[in-house]
């Protein structure tokens, strides 16, 4: 991830604060800008978690679709071309799966 966590300006901008207020204000400025950051890596985790469910939501469906097609085409490869189609048909799904793990 190339994005900052927090922007730089939103940094100086606490230095700056802490400069002004003084000691006594220190605590609590450090506490709100670290509040900023987890609230932003929080965001940043949840939408990781959510990239990832609809990865492998994807996934799944492609594997299931490509086997219930498998089942047909088997059958059919088998009957007309016999050994060369069903290995036509294997190393096909075997390439969906590999694409959808991508």
């Amino acid at each position: 991830m190339n994005e900052e966590l927090v922007p730089r300006d939103e940094l100086r901008a606490t230095i700056e604060a802490r400069k002004e207020l003084g000691d006594e204000s220190e605590a609590a400025l450090i506490e709100a800008f670290v509040d900023k950051m987890e609230t932003e890596l929080a965001q940043r985790q949840r939408e990781t978690e959510q990239s990832l469910r609809r990865k492998r939501k994807h996934q799944q469906e492609m594997v299931l679709g490509s086997m219930a097609l498998a089942i047909p085409l088997l059958v059919v490869a088998g009957a007309f071309t016999g050994l060369a189609g069903v290995i036509v048909v294997c190393a096909a799904l075997v390439l969906i799966a590999f694409a959808t793990a991508r």
